[in-house]
């Protein structure tokens, strides 16, 4: 599952790269690109630091960086999709896989801190 999210999480930040190419040339998308690219980037990025997180807590404050620039990242699709006022079917894909990602990171905490807690309430 570990090599299957960087996987998928690096294939994300590559489609955005891609994605942002084609954006409109005008400086309000090219401020909006930018703040795509490096949320979009960082989640892959966030993620290979989480893997080599030195303990549970060190994983779970990782995977929370992963989960916000997740969501940054949907947030400037938003903005942009919204801007372009035309169906683009490649920024809703992005947007899905995001706001994927995003859920798998909230579970992933979830089930870590739950994990914890049943430890914590074992020890005498």
């Amino acid at each position: 599952m570990k090599e299957e999210l960087k996987d998928r999480t690096k294939k994300f930040a590559i489609d955005c790269c891609l994605w942002c190419e084609n954006l409109p040339k005008r400086k309000v998308f090219n401020v909006l690109q930018n703040q795509v690219l490096r949320s979009a980037t960082s989640v892959g990025a966030n993620y290979r630091a989480a893997c080599r997180a030195k303990s549970n807590a060190d994983f779970i404050n990782k995977l929370k960086i992963v989960e916000e620039e997740a969501d940054e990242t949907m947030y400037f699709l938003e903005i942009i999709m919204n801007m372009e006022q035309k169906r683009d079917n490649e920024a809703e894909r992005l947007h899905k896989e995001a706001d994927e990602i995003l859920s798998i990171m909230v579970a992933s905490i979830k089930t870590l801190r739950n994990r914890n807690v049943q430890i914590v309430n074992r020890k005498p």
